[in-house]
């Protein structure tokens, strides 16, 4: 009897040099084994033919057939056999032909051929489908096809009859669902096998399994370009564009004719704002009719070019125009055009933006691993990243990563005058910082007020400086001062908290009531959790109420609601710079009695917030002066002007619109 892997006459080869004929490279330089990729944009290739005296191990063929021809589709599967085997596209529930009967799991039994006698070409005992010449006669078993105890689903036994067979008919998922196939395929030491259940995965949007199995198979072959190109197509349908380009070039270097992973570098490299790079692949896999790729190309280099045109001569919102426009035409991945916007962000005065695209734009690059030596408005681009990196985080105060950052970039591209100067400016001011602070420890304001300034002449717009001058100025009593360099913190950096709790408690040392209210109100939404910037709000407001002659014996910090005696007074209390609530009630209405009690809640909760109540019995001219005919009505004021009025609300209602104006 002929050994099992000795088919026609020709010696057994390993799993790996049957998998390399299976799915290997064809004259010319053409891929039969890639999957057909959805998310690359450039066009596919019509399905080419294989000859080839052998066959995988995974669908061996029957009868001598050689030299027939098989067809392989775009995802690497055998799609049809010509000769004696007959179809091999069958479907659950269908019969095939040969010696005996056989019905799939569509049908409701099996009718047995003798047990003894296995057709040509057919599943033997083990479960495998056999190869030509290797028929043979075995001894009865239980989970043998045909012996009338087995569960048959898609081309797979499951033995022991009985109650395996019993679960296997009621399981939703008879003969294997997805998860079973991935594990079945993980299991194979056929790498042909687990390739193609790689691309039945993929072409699910199954991409996580799809790249599990591409490194199996890879393991196995790691020499085989197409399964590399496979790999990259589950990476860019995961995201994980960086490793889809180190993926694709691989593929490229074990085959430099493999278009079609020319065709998804070409893509990857647009994604990137690599257009150079784009073009040249596009050239490569032979895409020259491809008019709208290449036409993305040009529009992202057209945008990229006036970017770093506006650039040079400062101007921040076109920049960030045309670097938007780049990404809406393809280069959605591109850390530079990332790092652009974050710097025209970061010179508009808009920081958090700034710190969210500078961070990502920064580990993108680095992922990338800074290969590309191309330039961006006289700076490579590897270091335009960390450079801006590098400005942000110094003005955010984090000056250990700004140095390092900064580091990066001089590495990269330490000739450039910008990049060096960017350099020497945050060590600079780095040192001053740690040196102020230490003056600050040791209770020495003014020497640590010098310090900072000092920081300044190096980078004379970092608000972290200007902040930290400005608490020294406080220490020492000059308020004016403080709230100068306050002012100059928060011209940069607008929402910068701390610069407003300093400026706010500088002006109520100089008794500017209104001033340190509508800071501390500022606080308010950016801290809304905070109890002291809540309580020296509250305090602002009362010293305010003071100056301006008004009654505050009544008023305590989450207090009772305020009682309104007449016009003069509600027109005082809702002209205050805060907001108020005013509930027009009557102590006769039913729906008023229910909801007072909320109400008075609302005030403990929401302390800086002014509530109010007019019983419209006892000051019908206030009730009549804005126009409440029914209660309860609530209104809220803003600075003396009603900005919200509702007529009998729900709690919810009252509670969100509260914290909607108030907080």
């Amino acid at each position: 009897m002929q050994r099992r892997d000795e088919v026609n006459g020709k010696k057994g080869r390993s799993a790996s040099e049957r998998f390399q004929t299976g799915v290997g490279v064809l004259e010319g330089g053409n891929k039969d084994g890639d999957v057909g990729s959805p998310v690359s944009p450039l066009g596919g290739r019509a399905a080419i033919t294989n000859t080839s005296s052998s066959s995988s191990s995974s669908g061996s063929l029957s009868g001598s057939g050689a030299g027939r021809k098989i067809g392989k589709s775009h995802s690497g599967e055998l799609e049809k056999l010509d000769g004696a085997a007959g179809q091999r596209n069958w479907k659950p529930g269908h019969r095939r032909s040969g010696s005996g009967q056989l019905v799939f799991s569509g049908g409701s039994s099996a009718t047995s051929p003798n047990a003894n006698l296995l057709p040509a070409g057919n599943i033997c005992p083990s479960g495998k489908i056999a190869k030509a010449g290797m028929m043979t006669r075995v001894a009865p078993r239980n989970d043998v096809l045909g012996s009338g105890t087995g569960n048959y689903g898609h081309g797979s036994i499951i033995r022991g009859g009985g109650a395996a067979a019993k679960a296997a008919a009621e399981s939703p998922q008879v003969g294997g669902g997805a998860e079973t196939a991935v594990k079945r395929a993980m299991a194979s030491s056929d790498p042909e096998e687990v390739k193609r259940a790689g691309n039945e995965q993929y072409k699910m949007g199954c991409f996580a399994d799809a790249l599990k199995l591409y490194d199996r198979a890879i393991a196995m072959c790691p020499g085989n370009a197409a399964c590399h190109g496979n790999r990259a197509a589950a990476l860019i349908g995961l995201g994980r564009v960086p490793e889809a380009v180190k993926e694709c070039e691989l593929a490229v270097k074990l085959d430099p004719g493999y278009s079609r992973a020319h065709q998804r570098l070409a893509s990857l490299y647009l994604r990137l704002g690599q257009v150079e790079s784009a073009g040249k692949h596009i050239a490569a896999g032979g895409q020259k009719g491809d008019r709208e790729e290449l036409q993305k190309v040009q529009t992202v280099e057209r945008h990229l070019k006036r970017c770093a045109d506006v650039r040079k001569i400062e101007d921040w919102a076109s920049v960030l125009r045309e670097s938007e426009a780049a990404i809406a035409a393809g280069a959605d991945s591109s850390p530079l055009l990332l790092a652009a916007k974050a710097e025209a962000h970061l010179r508009l005065h808009q920081l958090e933006e700034a710190d969210s695209l500078a961070g990502k734009a920064a580990k993108l690059e680095s992922s990338l691993g800074g290969a590309s030596q191309s330039v961006f408005s006289g700076i490579i681009c590897h270091a335009y990243v960390f450079f801006v990196q590098a400005m942000v985080e110094a003005a955010l105060g984090r000056f250990e990563n700004a140095v390092a950052a900064a580091e990066r970039a001089s590495r990269a591209d330490g000739k450039n005058g910008e990049v060096a100067a960017v350099f020497a400016s945050v060590k600079a001011v780095a040192r001053a910082r740690s040196r102020g602070n230490e003056l600050f420890k040791a209770g020495m304001f003014a020497e640590a007020c010098g310090a900072y300034g000092e920081g300044l002449r190096f980078d004379s717009s970092n608000p972290v400086l200007y902040c930290n001058r400005a608490v020294c100025f406080s220490k020492l009593g000059q308020w004016e001062k403080s709230v100068q360099d306050c002012n100059q913190a928060l011209r940069i950096y607008p929402n910068y908290a701390k610069a407003l709790l300093r400026r706010a408690a500088s002006s109520a040392k100089l008794e500017r009531w209104g001033e340190a209210v509508r800071d501390y109100e500022l606080l308010r939404k950016l801290l809304p959790g905070d109890s002291e910037v809540a309580e020296s709000l509250f305090r602002a407001k009362v010293a305010l109420k003071t100056s301006r002659g008004e009654d505050v014996s009544n008023l305590t910090f989450g207090g009772e609601v305020e009682k309104i005696t007449g016009v003069e007074h509600f027109r005082a209390a809702i002209s205050l710079p805060s907001v108020s609530v005013v509930h027009f009630s009557s102590s006769l209405n039913q729906q008023c009695l229910l909801i007072s009690p909320f109400v008075d809640s609302l005030c403990s909760r929401f302390p800086c917030v002014n509530f109010l109540k007019v019983d419209v019995d006892e000051s019908p001219e206030v009730a009549s002066s804005e126009g409440v005919k029914i209660v309860p009505t609530f209104k809220i004021y803003k600075q003396g002007s009603r900005v919200k009025e509702m007529i009998c609300p729900s709690k919810q209602v009252l509670e969100y619109s509260v914290v909607h104006y108030g907080v």
